[in-house]
């Protein structure tokens, strides 16, 4: 019986949370303003005390889809806000931020390498899996 009771404290305690949010306040909602005209219109814009906020319009798509366009924006730990522009719709969902890294151009050496293999392949210059030509 005492080894029951014992089990059953040990995994009491061991189904108790282990990590506790040091400021677990409430974070208040700003903004909440929803409107739904019932054909597929709709737009939404949300906002709290911290910094989170989006706002979104939507119609129907061509496609029988909800194409929607807006922004979202976040604070990152640092303090810096991050702030995202997207539209979704038949071409998929295409977002835009200064926070998404960018590709680098590429060098003019990786491009002129680039053309060569084209005019190669085009003159029909084949190569085996080496590298030799053939």
């Amino acid at each position: 019986m005492k080894f029951v009771l014992l089990a059953c404290l040990a995994a009491a305690a061991l189904a108790a949370p282990q990590f506790r949010e040091d400021d677990p306040r409430h974070i208040a909602v700003l903004k909440d303003d929803r409107q739904d005209s019932g054909d597929g219109n709709f737009q939404y814009a949300f906002e709290t005390e911290n910094g989170i906020s989006t706002n979104v319009v939507g119609q129907p798509g061509s496609k029988g889809q909800s194409n929607m366009r807006g922004t979202y924006r976040f604070p990152l730990d640092d303090g810096r806000v991050v702030e995202f522009r997207f539209t979704a719709d038949e071409n998929g969902f295409l977002v835009d931020s200064p926070a998404i890294p960018k590709a680098h151009p590429l060098p003019a050496h990786a491009i002129e390498q680039i053309a060569n293999a084209e005019d190669q392949r085009r003159r029909g210059i084949k190569f085996d899996d080496r590298g030799r030509r053939l």
